[in-house]
């Protein structure tokens, strides 16, 4: 069978989440000491060591690319093209709006006033690949939720490929980029880290990458934050009798596209499906243009696991935590109790992952190999920072000095203890006298 299947026993499964794990791990490869060099480098030296591996790697010195160079891509693009780049920016900006968090303050007491402050990050910055890796539906899904959390500035940066991609700069056009910069690698995360020459220093650095920009993403951690250590795709599709073979394979095809470590797994309670699905893959894959991709995907990545009963199959999916979870069921929302862990969720014949991909708004920067155990699809909230605020009068402060006192005092913090009672020192004099 192309898509190899097995009857779930308790042991099967587990050897399938073993084989994923070992795939993310292998992804990440041994470059941390050649990234870390670069990094080292360009905290040191600044502009001059990033000119260096710009020129080195990227062929030339990095440079802002300039408006006019921005209105002639969004102008020289397919029309079919921006229309879809524009529908689907008002629906990402649509969706996030509707997440947005505010504000807030509450009295809890008399003389007691508690909030919270909600800002957009100062300066991110969006790595954008180059050459085929260009996609410009990744920058509308960087930039436009944070255009909607109300970051100050947007830096984006790209590869200066001699042919730079027309797709992307339009795409950073539509989604309300402040500022291009071409420059790509290690050098690149490398200067949005420490700040370099006309490159500043962010806040923050989200997109996706190869492994070395993975890497020196992980390394940039702590000085600025980042979005997430994205490891290879992957999509899990929970179906039963009823689901549509066509529409299934073509799904897990649609991950399995994307490179050799890609990951597409079938959940199902039926073996006759399981079948019919493997035989549509292989009819379905041979027909497409990265024949040679998904054939080593599915063959290294991809199974098909039977179960007696679909909430097994759920039990499954938690463990698996998959980027994309499908559930082509007759009655999908019956299984979304069972489910705690996905980046995201996708329900019935008609939502199919590229959906995701492409238009309905969720943001398709998902976390993978089972960090949706913790982690969360990027969103407003990953361009947010919120701040305490504490508010009291003398009497509400008053009300719990002896409290706070303890408290220090049994971690023997004196001198915090020491913070509250001097505002009382005069008061217990006078009440001695």
């Amino acid at each position: 069978m192309f898509l190899k299947t097995v009857l779930a026993d308790g042991c099967a499964e587990q050897t399938v989440i073993r084989e994923m794990k070992a795939r993310a791990e292998s992804a990440r490869g041994d470059i941390e000491q050649t990234v870390r060099a670069i990094m080292d480098d360009v905290k040191t030296r600044g502009f001059d060591a990033v000119c260096a591996y710009a020129e080195k790697f990227d062929g030339q010195k990095p440079y802002v690319v300039g408006q006019e160079l921005l209105d002639q891509a969004y102008s020289s693009c397919d029309p079919k093209l921006i229309a879809a780049l524009e529908k689907a920016a008002a629906n990402i900006r649509d969706y996030h709006e509707q997440m947005l968090v505010k504000s807030w303050e509450w009295e809890r007491r008399s003389g007691e006033r508690l909030g919270q402050t909600v800002r957009g990050l100062h300066k991110v910055g969006i790595y954008v690949p180059g050459g085929t890796a260009a996609y410009p539906s990744s920058v509308l899904m960087n930039a436009i939720p944070a255009k909607v959390a109300g970051v100050g500035e947007i830096i984006m940066v790209t590869p200066p490929t001699e042919n730079m991609s027309k797709e992307v700069l339009a795409a950073a056009k539509i989604a309300g980029v402040d500022t291009v910069i071409a420059i790509g690698g290690v050098q690149a995360i490398a200067a949005l880290t420490y700040g370099a020459g006309f490159i500043p220093q962010v806040d923050k650095i989200v997109g996706p990458g190869n492994a070395f920009v993975a890497s020196a993403k992980k390394l940039a951690f702590g000085t600025v934050d980042i979005d997430m250590i994205a490891g290879p795709s992957e999509v899990l599709v929970i179906a039963d009798h009823t689901a549509n073979p066509t529409y299934v394979a073509a799904d897990l095809l649609s991950q399995a596209e994307h490179d050799k470590l890609a990951s597409a797994v079938l959940l199902t309670d039926s073996m006759a499906q399981a079948q019919a699905i493997s035989c549509e893959m292989e009819r379905q894959a041979k027909l497409l243009p990265r024949w040679e991709i998904i054939q080593d995907s599915v063959k290294n990545y991809g199974c098909a696991i039977v179960f007696e009963e679909l909430e097994d199959a759920c039990k499954m999916a938690d463990q698996v935590a998959p980027e994309h979870l499908e559930i082509v069921t007759a009655a999908p929302r019956r299984l979304l109790p069972y489910l705690h862990n996905a980046g995201a969720i996708f329900l019935g014949q008609y939502a199919p992952e590229p959906l995701g991909d492409y238009m309905a708004g969720p943001c398709h920067v998902l976390p993978t190999s089972g960090t949706a155990r913790f982690f969360s699809p990027l969103s407003t909230d990953t361009f947010l920072k919120k701040t305490s605020v504490i508010e009291y009068s003398r009497d509400a402060l008053a009300a719990y000095s002896d409290d706070i006192i303890a408290l220090a005092q049994s971690e023997h913090l004196d001198a915090h203890a020491n913070s509250v009672a001097v505002r009382f020192q005069e008061e217990t004099a006078d009440e001695k006298r």
